[in-house]
């Protein structure tokens, strides 16, 4: 990333608010763990990332368990890279919007089985991610590890990193904006 890219003021603003939540509001001082929340909040700014796992036919996957059929149809690289997305996406909507959550299974089941099925779903997808070896990755194993066992300290930190943004922001409405 460069300084000329739009991304860069944003990654900044990120890495400003996971920085205090992790390690002032947390106490975790964990460099590469903080480094890998604000490149999934950055990243996350786009919805062609949020939602990046397609199926055959090349359609946007917006559900765990589709995702998770699609990552078994693959192999080695792209399917660590399908489970980590996984781990991404669950982290993501259990950490920053939890409340959404209920939007999805509404009438179906409560806001908090949701929220307990996107941690399994995200510890067990990092988990795998974790054990496929791969020739050179800018992620390493040991991270994702580290995100399956801690995951839901992570998803808390996540959300002390939104009330961070929120505080800042008292004339806004604190919603991450997210682009096409």
């Amino acid at each position: 990333m460069t300084a000329d890219r739009p991304e860069v003021p944003l990654r900044d603003f990120f890495a400003g608010v996971a920085e205090y939540a992790f390690q002032t509001r947390i106490g975790i001082a964990d460099p590469p763990l903080i480094d890998y929340i604000t490149d999934l909040l950055t990243r996350f700014t786009r919805a062609d990332a949020l939602y990046n796992v397609r199926d055959l036919a090349g359609r946007r996957v917006g559900e765990v368990a589709l995702m998770l059929a699609e990552a078994e149809a693959h192999v080695g690289d792209a399917r660590r890279e399908v489970h980590r997305q996984i781990g991404d996406f669950a982290l993501f909507w259990a950490g920053v919007y939890p409340e959404a959550l209920g939007h999805a299974a509404r009438g179906k089941r409560s806001t908090k089985d949701r929220f307990g099925d996107f941690c399994s779903h995200g510890k067990r997808a990092y988990h795998i991610a974790s054990t496929i070896p791969v020739e050179a990755t800018d992620v390493h194993s040991e991270l994702l590890e580290r995100l399956s066992h801690e995951f839901e300290l992570c998803a808390y930190g996540l959300s002390e990193a939104r009330k961070e943004w929120e505080r800042r922001d008292p004339g806004g409405d604190g919603q991450l904006v997210v682009f096409n």
